[in-house]
């Protein structure tokens, strides 16, 4: 077991001057769902991986319930749209990582709106991922509390401009505010603050959903050693690595390292306020592995994006001391869209979930093992991202399709519409069995026909920003947000992509907007044509920017394209303002070179609503 880090002593020194709560006078537990990022299956010591430790992790696990057949999808949007929902992804709306597909649908009830309408204070902290704008941040969607980012990654394209996970700046309940300290440190430390609070004995709902260990791989330096050491006693498990995967694979292990000393940090305060026992904690990844096929993955095939079971079949432990009272293993299969009902169901507060769920309560089989769900099929389909190569379509892979699907029922996987494979038998999913069983085959795809049926035609509509209310004026749109192109790393605006989108909004109120054009973001204070040097950040280094041959610029809003023919004073931005009626429409923006001829979109667009 690793030691106490200095960070540690001084944490639970501080949680233990809050003094111990009475418990609440209707009985209602507590809820902490934690979601990591990127982490599969075999990423816990409780799995059997032969390199990292996670005690903090294993004694959740061993000390509730471990759904060994649990499933999400193989990117993080859906999975996270569908845990918030309770619905299929391609009914919810929030389909892809970016492209203009993450919105969930705004007239749905989440997870927070249900828990809050219980009486329950709520709180996110970390990674959203649902939606940048208004309508569909977490403040807007049921949170009182919201700590987080936009997008898909810190150093995402909307993301404060150079965040590198150290000392960063995030969103502050719709206002950007700096942090000390390590992301992950920090999203455990503000939600147990908050989780804290004294002059609150509400039953709070905590939604702890980090970044790590997303892509880039940075940690804290100390949490490293450990790994090194454990990879150099099992030589045998990275024979086959170069030193550069080596390098990722130790920073991705030390980050999940780093993970389990907060949830151990979590649990020192939920003990020392005497909340642990009437607790529900759940503990979940958002989809497989990105490094788990490089050295263990739990004998599964696949990883993040793919529909083998090593992009989808994730771990989820759910733990509560006072309600859960027989901890061991549910075989059953099941997925992240029952978690809304399952906890609904556990906390007594069924009455407030929404009238339509794709997903089950699992507590009949939390309370009593050899009871039994109603015989399900369950489908996996997400949007891809659009340079994806598929095998089951030529057009763009963003753009959803049937045969993107996994269809699981009992231990039979249906993938692509045209194989099939029996995981009881054959885990790492090596033998098609299609042939052999037509009429399982004939089974599964009546059912993912049934469903396509009912989502194909929602499932292709946008969902749409809204411009110009008050409750978001000024606006950012960013490129992440370009209807089915992909634009989503802040690495990518340093390397000048050429690549262009409109954006789907809904104008709020009609009048006048101010439109601001630009390349970099206001506050990376770089001009428009410039690049930018290379930058040492605490863990790594951000590559050199390209500068590009920017001059002009128009602007395009519905049928409508307006030409600026100069940048602001700075060099920085092009402006224009133009009159708007109410509705919905397409944006694009255009930057050109001295001869009129696009370069790419403008990557940050900025709108202000002047006057009604």
């Amino acid at each position: 077991m690793k030691p106490i880090t200095t960070l540690a002593i001084g944490f639970i020194c501080g949680i233990s001057v809050i003094a111990s709560r009475v418990a609440y006078a209707d009985e209602r537990p507590n809820v902490v769902v934690i979601m990591t990022d990127d982490q599969g299956y075999g990423e816990f010591s409780c799995h059997g991986n032969p390199i990292t430790s996670t005690p903090n992790i294993d004694r959740l696990a061993k000390e509730g319930v471990r759904l060994v057949d649990f499933h999400v999808s193989p990117m993080c949007t859906p999975t996270r749209g569908q845990l918030m929902s309770g619905l299929d992804a391609f009914r919810n709306g929030a389909i892809n990582v970016s492209s203009g597909r993450t919105l969930l649908r705004p007239e749905l009830k989440t997870m927070a709106n249900m828990f809050r309408d219980a009486g329950y204070r709520t709180g996110h902290f970390g990674k959203w991922h649902l939606g940048d704008n208004y309508p569909f941040r977490p403040e807007d969607r049921g949170f009182d509390e919201a700590l987080w980012f936009p997008s898909s990654h810190i150093n995402s394209v909307p993301d404060y401009w150079d965040n590198d996970y150290f000392e960063d700046t995030y969103i502050h309940n719709t206002k950007r505010e700096k942090y000390q300290g390590y992301c992950t440190d920090v999203f455990f430390r503000e939600a147990i603050k908050w989780a804290g609070n004294p002059q609150d004995e509400r039953p709070f709902f905590a939604y702890i959903a980090l970044n790590a260990a997303h892509w880039p791989w940075f940690v804290p330096d100390s949490y490293r050693d450990a790994i090194r050491d454990a990879l150099n006693a099992h030589p045998e498990v990275v024979k086959s690595l170069g030193p550069n995967k080596k390098k990722d694979l130790v920073s991705f292990l030390a980050m999940g390292a780093n993970i389990d000393d907060n949830v151990g940090r979590l649990d020192a305060f939920l003990e020392k306020t005497g909340q642990k026992e009437n607790t529900v904690v759940v503990f979940l990844t958002d989809n497989g592995s990105t490094m788990g096929i490089h050295y263990y993955n739990a004998q599964m095939r696949g990883n993040k994006t793919t529909l083998w079971e090593g992009g989808h079949r994730v771990p989820c432990f759910i733990r509560w001391p006072n309600g859960i009272t027989n901890p061991g293993e549910i075989v059953a299969l099941s997925h992240v869209q029952d978690l809304m009902p399952t906890l609904a169901d556990l906390c007594g507060i069924n009455r407030h979930l929404p009238a339509k769920l794709d997903g089950t309560s699992l507590r009949p089989l939390i309370d009593d093992r050899s009871s039994r769900l109603v015989d399900r099929m369950l489908v996996i389909n997400y949007s891809r991202m659009p340079t994806f190569k598929v095998t089951y379509t030529n057009d763009n892979p963003a753009i959803p399709q049937r045969d993107g699907a996994c269809v699981m029922w009992k231990h039979w996987r249906l993938i692509e519409n045209r194989e099939l494979y029996n995981v009881e038998t054959d885990i790492h999913q090596d033998h098609d069995v299609a042939a052999q069983n037509p009429e399982i085959v004939a089974k599964m795809r009546s059912h993912l026909n049934r469903w396509w049926e009912e989502v194909r035609h929602d499932v292709l509509e946008p969902q749409r920003v809204i411009v110009g209310s008050d409750e978001e004026n000024p606006i950012l749109l960013s490129g992440c947000e370009w209807l089915d192109v992909f634009v989503d790393q802040q690495v990518q605006i340093r390397r000048g992509v050429r690549k262009n989108g409109a954006w789907h909004v809904q104008i709020d109120q009609p009048g006048l907007y101010e439109f601001e054009l630009r390349r970099w973001p206001r506050e990376s204070g770089l001009k428009l044509a410039k690049g930018c040097q290379a930058k040492q950040v605490t863990d790594g280094t951000f590559v050199a920017g390209t500068a590009l041959p920017i001059h002009k610029a128009k602007l395009r809003i519905g049928d409508t394209v307006s030409p600026i023919e100069s940048p602001n004073q700075e060099q920085t931005a092009f402006l224009t303002r133009q009159n708007l009626r109410k509705g919905p429409i397409e944006i694009q923006s255009y930057l050109l070179d001295e001869n009129g001829d696009e370069v790419c979109g403008a990557y940050y667009l900025y709108v202000k609503r002047l006057q009604p």
